[in-house]
């Protein structure tokens, strides 16, 4: 379990008695619970005025949960953490933003702020979101980055698309842009903000600092937001459908490389998982049925696949605590000399096999 204060592990034995257990679940956290009753607030208002955008702003759900779940697949989150991440999304990020974006409207203009504002603020909010996976030790290598900024801004265009959808189902719009958003660009905010979560996992998993290399990724993502606001807004004002099918189809194309180059990363992590379960083995006392299992991915997949509900939260523990010991491992380098590991790492993965192991 995780201090939600400052992010470190809780243990109930330090010695000078200064630390506590955590009031609050993993899942969530101080800032996420005011303005989660916000959100909640807003969200039942609008419910209550336009029930179907809020069933339309739901569908975004249904495509992209499933890929950030596949992406996922190689070293599973745990649950708590997925969770926090999209409430934050959802709660902070969109309750700052507003704010902020009110108040640039208010004072320069609705085009400032759709197009300078809004960009800035909203991957900001959402870089806090993946900062606090670092904080709490969850995030630990580049495919982590990229699904925690997943989640996150999956959260911000949920909430996003009720406040837009209900708006349009005022003024006789709802089905254009429900065509647009929901079905066509659902992607849009996790391919913003998943530069930022792939600068993030870098700099996590080759041991670097955060800062100053996590805003070369908050730069791309600021900026890919800012082109897309920009293309919208042109498009409304000149009224340009032609316009925004060109857009879409650059989105597409952009999403199908983005794609292309994920499934590649994940195939190269998934096969140096798989190789490094005998050196795991060896050095954990790996049992031959669990080197059976996870020596051989499809063979894993199948297995996964023939547990019911509780079985496979067992069987993903199993499998996340070997990953991270995997990728501790593939940090080191292949053929590392087992000095090299960083054993406080490695105490606490071990740790967390063992509980895994459990029956």
């Amino acid at each position: 379990m995780w201090r939600w204060w400052d992010g470190q592990a809780w243990t109930p034995h330090i010695a000078n008695g200064t630390a506590r257990k955590p009031r609050l679940p993993a899942w969530l956290s101080v800032p996420v619970i005011p303005c989660g009753l916000l959100v909640a607030l807003t969200v039942v208002i609008l419910g209550a005025g336009a029930p179907l955008a809020i069933l339309l702003g739901l569908v975004p759900l249904c495509i992209v949960i499933p890929v950030l779940q596949w992406l996922d697949r190689v070293e599973p989150e745990p649950r708590s953490a997925r969770v926090h991440a999209f409430l934050w999304g959802a709660t902070v990020s969109v309750v700052v933003s507003s704010l902020v974006n009110g108040v640039v409207a208010a004072s320069v203009g609705e085009t400032a702020a759709a197009i300078f504002s809004a960009p800035v603020v909203e991957e900001g909010t959402k870089a806090i979101g993946i900062w606090y996976a670092v904080r709490r030790r969850e995030l630990d290598g580049v495919m982590d980055g990229v699904i925690y900024a997943g989640w996150t801004a999956l959260g911000f265009a949920v909430v996003e698309d009720f406040l837009y959808f209900s708006d349009a189902s005022a003024d006789g719009s709802l089905l254009e842009l429900f065509i647009v958003r929901a079905l066509l660009t659902p992607f849009a905010h996790p391919l913003f903000t998943a530069w930022t979560g792939l600068a993030v996992g870098l700099a996590v998993a080759r041991g670097r600092k955060l800062f100053p290399r996590v805003l070369a990724g908050y730069a791309l993502a600021v900026l890919s937001h800012l082109v897309w606001n920009a293309s919208l807004f042109v498009t409304d004002s000149q009224d340009g459908s032609v316009f925004l099918g060109v857009a879409v189809v650059l989105f597409v194309v952009l999403f199908v490389l983005a794609a292309v180059a994920l499934y590649v990363f994940r195939r190269r992590e998934q096969a140096r998982f798989v190789r490094l379960v005998p050196i795991l083995a060896q050095r954990y006392g790996l049992s031959p049925p669990e080197v059976a299992v996870f020596g051989d991915w499809k063979g894993m997949l199948a297995a996964r696949r023939s547990l019911d509900r509780r079985q496979r939260r067992s069987f993903d523990r199993l499998h996340a605590a070997l990953a991270r010991l995997a990728l501790l491992h593939a940090r080191a380098g292949d053929g590392h000399p087992a000095g090299e590991i960083d054993r406080a790492a490695e105490a606490v993965l071990v740790d967390q096999l063992q509980q895994a192991r459990r029956p």
